[in-house]
């Protein structure tokens, strides 16, 4: 294990490599990804937002995934080519831009704002939380998984952006509990799409299925597949990554003791009577009994994700970043760790005092003046010596391949803090979760900043806030 996590440590810090190598000095980013559209209904041969980023200027703007951008500062992008889309995205010498998008609640609308532009040479706060996340993966990981959901489109040409309401077939009175929570989950996800219920005249009517039983043709256990890590799923009911008791849904069925079917069908009632639009079914195999109101309330989110715009048929895979840090505002030389590249306006370390170029000499206690070659090989060091402290029933896999992923065994915080606190580990950045007990048992999430300013040295205190950032996004 030890030789893994040594090599691993490439992956943690994808920040700290070429940047130097940069020749503009200036990065700006729009604050949001896209695809180019090759779907017949949403938004073909035109960018269609997929990503947001947490408070970045476009998502203070409005902009939502599934957007589907018109135009560019008044260009219209269906006149020019992908590459020259890249640039309207990114005009030298401008920061603002202005958007024309529509979605389904909306025909068209215009949204202005300002990319967010850092030097070339500066590590965020954001970034620095990632690349330390072994310090707090109980707050700060990526993960993907896979779902075994099947997305049927109609072949016709229809475009899906000419259906505004919807409502629901006849409950089945056998089941009629279950279905109003389907039913409750299924509305809440398309109203917040822009979609309204219309029991009465509906473009679209939604029909549902399920199915859970014992397997009739289950074999037993595959010992090989029994080893394999848990399956792991964001539930955005409680806003966690869950263990669940599915199969890898590579398995055969023959080693599911149980089945699961849950299937969402969304009919035209506009255009083509009956016609089905969209589908998305889920079959579960499963080694342990499980509620379907429960899989319910968990999935319907991540199907309904693929509505408007489906980008795949089948085994749909998610990636989750969740993030929760302690931001100052603070931006860092990559090539200097320890002196001040940025600093953000109206941020807690601006209002503490602290100003561009200026010298961190310590945090708290720990050093500064350290080259990230030894900050990055204290870190590996930490990392290797602590792993006995982690919780074993907690392993899972990250985005980056790393199998070795664990929390730390709350038995074992005051073992976890001391080491933090320890010289030799350098761990002038785990101020980034200084929150968390397990990097700092007292309660007060105040930092010490020892700043060197010219020939003054000063000793400013900042009370960071404390960031969240969760993003649930189709891979």
């Amino acid at each position: 294990m030890m030789k893994r996590v040594i090599l691993i440590l490439s992956l943690f810090f994808p920040c700290f490599t070429g940047y130097a190598q940069n020749q503009n000095p200036m990065i700006c980013r729009p604050g949001f990804t896209f695809d180019m559209s090759l779907s017949s209904h949403w938004g073909k041969g035109q960018p269609v937002v997929t990503g947001i980023y947490p408070y970045s200027p476009a998502e203070q703007a409005g902009l939502k995934v599934h957007d589907i951008i018109e135009a560019i500062d008044g260009i219209h992008v269906t006149d020019v080519t992908v590459d020259e889309i890249q640039q309207l995205l990114n005009p030298a010498g401008r920061n603002d831009i202005t958007l024309t998008v529509s979605n389904l609640n909306t025909p068209s609308k215009q949204l202005t704002f300002r990319k967010e532009c850092k030097r070339s040479d500066a590590i965020t706060e954001d970034q620095l939380a990632s690349a330390f996340s072994l310090y707090s993966l109980e707050s700060t990981s990526e993960q993907l998984f896979t779902c075994p959901f099947k997305t049927t489109t109609t072949t016709d040409p229809v475009d899906f952006s000419q259906f505004k309401t919807f409502a629901f077939a006849a409950i089945d009175e056998n089941n009629r509990r279950l279905e109003e929570i389907i039913n409750s989950c299924i509305e809440k996800e398309l109203t917040k799409k822009g979609l309204i219920l219309n029991m009465t005249e509906p473009d679209i009517l939604i029909h549902t299925y399920y199915f859970f039983d014992k397997n009739p043709h289950y074999m037993g256990t595959n010992k090989i597949l029994a080893e394999k890590q848990p399956a792991y799923r964001y539930d955005f009911t409680r806003s966690t990554i869950v263990k669940f008791p599915f199969l890898n849904y590579a398995a055969a069925e023959a080693e599911a003791e149980y089945l699961l079917q849950f299937g969402i069908r969304l009919t035209d009632r506009r255009d083509v009577e009956g016609r089905v639009l969209w589908e998305c079914e889920a079959n579960e195999l499963l080694e342990s009994s499980y509620r379907l109101d429960d899989y319910v309330r968990i999935h319907t989110p991540l199907m309904c994700m693929q509505y408007p715009y489906a980008k795949y048929s089948r085994n749909v895979q998610y990636l989750v970043c969740r993030k929760t840090y302690n931001y100052t505002g603070i931006s860092y030389d990559i090539n200097r760790l320890e002196l001040i590249s940025d600093v953000d306006r109206n941020s807690p370390a601006y209002a503490a005092g602290i100003r561009p170029r200026d010298v961190i000499e310590k945090i708290d206690h720990h050093e500064m003046n350290h080259s990230v070659e030894e900050f990055t090989a204290a870190y590996k060091q930490f990392i290797s010596t602590t792993m006995k402290l982690r919780d074993a029933n907690t392993l899972f896999t990250d985005a980056n391949g790393f199998k070795y992923c664990m929390y730390w065994d709350k038995s074992s915080y005051p073992q976890v803090a001391d080491a933090i606190r320890q010289t030799k580990y350098m761990s002038a950045f785990s101020y980034l979760y200084k929150y968390a007990p397990y990097v700092n048992p007292s309660e007060a999430n105040t930092c010490t900043f020892h700043i060197k300013r010219g020939k003054n040295r000063m000793e400013l205190v900042i009370r960071p806030s404390v960031r969240t950032e969760v993003t649930v996004e189709i891979k």
